[in-house]
């Protein structure tokens, strides 16, 4: 992507995303136990599969727990934000086509890209428009772990102000 005239947060007005485009973003992340354990806990949700070694030791076919798959999903959400939307995003649209094709465990190392996949003029707003975004996530060995559509309401660029004379 050639270097644009970003917001002053870093995110990409809506004017300067092209349509088949892949970002490659340079943060990447080594997800722990202590990851699964706390969003686990703070999502109230008690599947031994995330937090209960001895049950995935001794019931699952994986032998150890499975990393929260919407932990997962925030994570290679989150890691494209300083790279398209800070500062740009009036929020989000909806999430489609989640999936999860391998799994994700503690110790794996997550990177991620986006391609633009789509992008249309607000019909309700001409300060906005509309981008999708297709996520996906790998692991430190190149195997996709996670990959969703995202869409999100993002602003244009600012009018430059004009001098009243």
């Amino acid at each position: 992507m050639a270097e644009l005239e970003r917001h002053k947060r870093g995110g990409i007005y809506f004017e300067d995303f092209q349509i088949g485009a892949v970002i490659e973003h340079r943060l990447t992340r080594t997800v722990t136990q202590m990851d699964n354990m706390l969003f686990s806990n703070m999502t109230l949700n008690p599947q031994p599969l995330h937090i209960d070694a001895h049950f995935c030791a001794t019931e699952t076919e994986w032998g150890k727990p499975l990393m929260n798959s919407l932990f997962t999903l925030g994570l290679m959400i989150g890691i494209s934000v300083n790279d398209t939307t800070v500062g740009t995003t009036i929020g989000n649209l909806g999430m489609t086509d989640v999936t999860f094709p391998a799994p994700l465990f503690e110790g794996d190392t997550v990177n991620c890209t986006t391609e633009i996949a789509a992008k249309r003029e607000s019909r309700s707003r001409p300060d906005a428009g509309i981008v999708e975004f297709l996520h996906k996530a790998y692991k430190q060995d190149g195997t996709l772990v996670a990959q969703c559509r995202r869409q999100a309401f993002m602003r244009k660029r600012p009018a430059p102000a004009t001098i009243a004379v």
